[in-house]
């Protein structure tokens, strides 16, 4: 029998009396109005049609269905329905068999579980994400996958957002079977061999019975890693509902819930930040430029910084090879590279075979002029412009003419670095946030005399390391530290103001922030930033309103977290409100003459959120940063700025 067509995205085949249905929409088979429509087509023909005993779903290319589509995002819904072509699909008088030949999420998971029977491909990924945009499933979701995998389980899965591996999903009975090889032929002997007087419907399952413990547990730790945010919240009180309310009733409180996010302020913020994140990837220039060929990746410097992007090299397939000073310093950089690689194991996330082949890819040597094979080469040193620009003059004269030297440094001028090459086009700058091999920020610094070429192979680069790249222009601190030295210094003019720090930090974390900045400050170390003050005092502005008390915290040895007392004091590990600090804080106020005021919590983060807003438009209006939302991505990722508040810029009206 020929192909059939139901609509320009959905086709279908008729084998051994299954119609092999395959949703084919580039690049992840979303659900568009024309996939639905195409399968209550699909739906309809079965259904009159005799020869037909059984429907197998399947997806084109590498997805099953990788969920809504993105371009319906904010518009008025257009029929037919998700939950519509669900109830079609659950209700179907013949054997309905999901083959899920790749990515189902979303939507896509609330259409497999729909159907009578599950098979994945061994590759297969399942989840429901939706909280990550600030809602919860729309078309069933929360009622049915609760009803295969149990409460604790679906809570776990939706209100975290996880998506799970089809070995996982065969382990909770979220599929049935994996197939490792012939997953369409296995999937219609499963059509043929269901018996179509006894179809499993999702929807008219038992909740399994488990521990009330065991959901308790799992509804605890959801909310604690949601940040107030109110998807998760509403996830796990619509999974413990499936358990106390018939389906049809569970589906319409959750498709009530669904709608009342979907237009809420935090899914608008989330919606943002998703858009936000496309955007980054094109920049302006590039679109017809070809990236350089790139397979061994020099790393100089091993310590923690250099060894975390030393990881992150490895996972993306590449050869690495790393230098230090000496042969002792190279011993340690292996080792500290083989501590990451075990780490990675023992939490699951990489398998003995897999650090296998990224040791096999890593050389750590005392030998520079080993770097002499390598396309690109990253320096990791000490964060000064002399021993930087010694650094890159020594790789001149190594390195092939055409391999690109990249940059680290979070402060310094990049431009000064590149000036001191024979060849400065082909410097970049690729300002990594620790630690490396976790943060996804990745700061790609366009100097003034990069190379196109070079630009597009940071920004290949970058995804092949899992980051997300922001390309920047040059100014000191880049994006993130620029402004993040903005909101320093007006949370420190605060504390002189009348504000505890221990208000400041309450404050912010209620508005989403994990960790308030003082407590930021504590963790990073004092330090650092001392240190720069101390470089800039010649240069400051005496005009210029400067606080003390962060230097007396430093001059009295108060360091932070490592030395146990810093803005805060440490006992036990504990942070605690010393009033050492508090009479510094009196003291430099009463010094000049500062009568303290008191602030609400919404003073302190207005206060807060101008201070990053002004330095935004500041770095908008000098052409640092392209877009506002590229801001906005930067202080998420980087910096802990809530997400479900879409950015310093969006929350402004930055839109």
């Amino acid at each position: 029998m020929s192909a059939l067509r139901f609509s320009d995205t959905i086709s279908a085949a008729l084998a051994d009396g299954t119609l092999i249905v395959t949703i084919d929409n580039a690049p992840v088979n979303a659900l568009s109005a024309d996939v639905r429509t195409g399968l209550m087509g699909a739906f309809e023909h079965a259904e009159k049609d005799g020869n037909i005993a059984g429907i197998v779903l399947t997806g084109a290319g590498s997805s099953f269905v990788g969920g809504a589509d993105i371009k319906e995002f904010g518009k008025p819904p257009v029929e037919p329905h998700l939950p519509d072509v669900i109830a079609r699909i659950e209700a179907f008088a013949k054997p309905v068999v999901a083959a899920i030949n790749g990515v189902a999420l979303g939507g896509g998971l609330e259409v497999a579980l729909a159907c009578h029977r599950r098979l994945a491909a061994p590759a297969a990924k399942l989840g429901l994400p939706e909280v990550k945009l600030g809602i919860v499933p729309g078309a069933g979701g929360t009622q049915r996958l609760p009803r295969l995998a149990g409460i604790a389980a679906a809570i776990d899965m939706i209100a975290n957002g996880r998506i799970v591996s089809a070995a996982e999903a065969l382990k909770l009975g979220v599929v049935d079977s994996v197939s490792p090889d012939t997953l369409l032929a296995d999937a219609i002997a499963d059509a043929k061999s269901t018996n179509a007087a006894a179809l499993r419907r999702t929807g008219h399952l038992s909740i399994p019975a488990e521990a009330v413990e065991a959901i308790d547990k799992a509804a605890s730790d959801a909310l604690r890693k949601s940040r107030a945010q109110h998807a998760p919240a509403e996830a796990v009180r619509l999974v413990r509902l499936a358990a106390s309310v018939s389906l049809s009733e569970g589906l319409a409180e959750e498709r009530r819930t669904f709608i009342e996010l979907r237009d809420s302020e935090e899914a608008a913020a989330l919606r943002h930040v998703f858009f936000a994140e496309r955007a980054a990837g094109k920049v302006e220039g590039l679109e017809a430029v070809a990236p350089r060929k790139i397979e061994i990746i020099g790393i100089v410097g091993t310590g923690l910084m250099g060894s975390g992007i030393a990881l992150s090299a490895l996972n993306g397939g590449y050869r690495v090879i790393g230098v230090e000073q000496n042969a002792e310093a190279a011993q340690k950089g292996r080792d500290r590279i083989a501590g990451l690689l075990d780490k990675a194991v023992q939490s699951g996330r990489l398998d003995a075979a897999g650090r296998e082949d990224r040791s096999g890819r890593l050389t750590v040597t005392a030998d520079m002029e080993q770097l002499e094979q390598a396309d690109i080469v990253i320096e990791a040193v000490f964060d000064d412009l002399t021993v930087k620009t010694e650094l890159f003059q020594r790789l001149d004269a190594i390195v092939r003419a055409d391999a690109i030297l990249a940059t680290n440094t979070s402060y310094l001028d990049p431009d000064v670095i590149a000036a001191a090459t024979r060849l400065p086009e082909r410097v970049v700058g690729l300002h990594f946030f620790s630690p490396a091999n976790i943060m996804r920020l990745l700061e790609v610094v366009n100097c003034r005399k990069t190379a196109p070429d070079v630009l597009a192979t940071a920004l290949v680069l970058a995804k092949r390391f899992g980051k997300l790249p922001i390309v920047s222009g040059v100014t000191e601190g880049f994006i993130g530290n620029r402004i993040f030295s903005a909101y320093r210094r007006e949370a420190e003019y605060m504390v002189e103001d009348g504000a505890s720090p221990q208000e400041i930090d309450a404050a912010l974390e209620a508005y989403g922030f994990p960790m308030g900045p003082f407590a930021v400050f504590d963790m990073a170390g004092l330090e650092i930033a001392w240190a720069r003050r101390k470089r800039q005092a010649a240069t400051r502005d005496p005009a210029e309103r400067y606080v003390i008390i962060p230097d007396r915290l430093c001059e009295a040895g108060r360091f932070g977290q490592k030395t146990g007392r810093g803005w805060y004091a440490y006992p036990d590990g504990k942070r605690t409100v010393d009033p050492e600090v508090t009479a510094m804080i009196e003291t430099a106020r009463a010094e000049k003459g500062i009568v303290p005021k008191s602030f609400t919590k919404e003073e302190i983060v207005s206060r807060l959120l101008k201070a990053m807003v002004d330095e935004g438009d500041a770095l908008l209006s000098e052409g640092i940063a392209a877009r506002a939302s590229d801001i906005d991505l930067v202080m998420i990722n980087g910096y802990g700025f809530p997400a479900s508040k879409g950015g310093p810029m969006f929350a402004a009206g930055r839109r």
